[in-house]
């Protein structure tokens, strides 16, 4: 059975009739899943940071978690992200739906392909059939999403200083985060579908006086957590049971 992957927090699981495993993958342990099924559809639901939040995202094991989403049958995946706004449009409880992405990471295992040449195409980095399916499902659920922007990826686990979001800005990027890479090429290289919904958590560095800290970070998250929830399960309804997307065959021509 084709299953549908949302890779998140914990709290988005929590209640449902869950089934529990950990798969280890010849590229280590992946994070804990947690199997349900939601509007008569199967969901893995991925903590991305493990079950305590215990791993940084410059130590996820990216490989190992896409691995086991395709061997466990996912053939979609839902990503949430805890993002800083850049843009000036957005502020902390926006939704937004990226449709871009500027990498910024250095040093993670960012491709099953080591031995091989294989070049995947990102000119649409994000699955465009997931996308329509989270937007439509903001506008239900939230009343507004904001329907693109481009997310650029930083290294963490610091926060970014003033200077880089300057950077950022002048680059194009409206939000800014530290899990997007290598997690959506990774799916693309398994041929799964790839989308996000990103929750602006702050300001970024250098836009507002106040100080960032985690805490005002998880704090936001911790609010929003129900209307995420709720947009999650709306949108594993609006998801066509076909793929008529280009992710499916990602690999047609893009081996040497």
């Amino acid at each position: 059975m084709e299953r549908i992957g949302v890779i998140g927090g914990t709290g988005l699981y929590e209640g449902e009739d869950v089934e529990v495993r950990r798969i280890s993958t010849p590229y280590g342990d992946a994070s804990p899943v947690a199997i349900a099924e939601i509007h008569r559809r199967g969901v893995v639901f991925m903590p991305r940071h493990g079950t305590r939040h215990e791993l940084p995202p410059h130590r996820v094991n990216y490989r190992a978690n896409i691995y086991a989403l395709k061997e466990l049958g996912v053939t979609r995946i839902i990503a949430t992200n805890s993002v800083g706004g850049i843009s000036p449009e957005l502020s902390p409880g926006d939704v937004v739906v990226p449709h871009d992405i500027i990498d910024f990471t250095a040093g993670r295992a960012n491709t099953f392909y080591d031995t091989r040449a294989v070049h995947i195409d990102m000119s649409e980095p994000y699955c465009p059939e997931l996308r329509k399916a989270l937007i439509d499902a903001g506008r239900e659920v939230l009343g507004r999403v904001v329907e693109s922007g481009v997310y650029a990826v930083t290294q963490g686990p610091r926060f970014e200083t003033p200077a880089e979001i300057r950077m950022l800005s002048k680059l194009g990027a409206d939000v800014v985060g530290m899990t997007a890479m290598p997690e959506a090429a990774l799916a693309r290289e398994m041929e799964l579908c790839y989308a996000s919904i990103c929750t602006v958590t702050n300001y970024a560095a250098g836009l507002k006086q106040n100080r960032l800290t985690a805490r005002e970070v998880v704090e936001v998250v911790r609010e929003n957590e129900d209307k995420l929830r709720r947009l999650i399960v709306r949108v594993i309804h609006l998801i066509p049971e076909e793929r008529k997307c280009s992710c499916s065959h990602a690999l047609v021509d893009a081996m040497l």
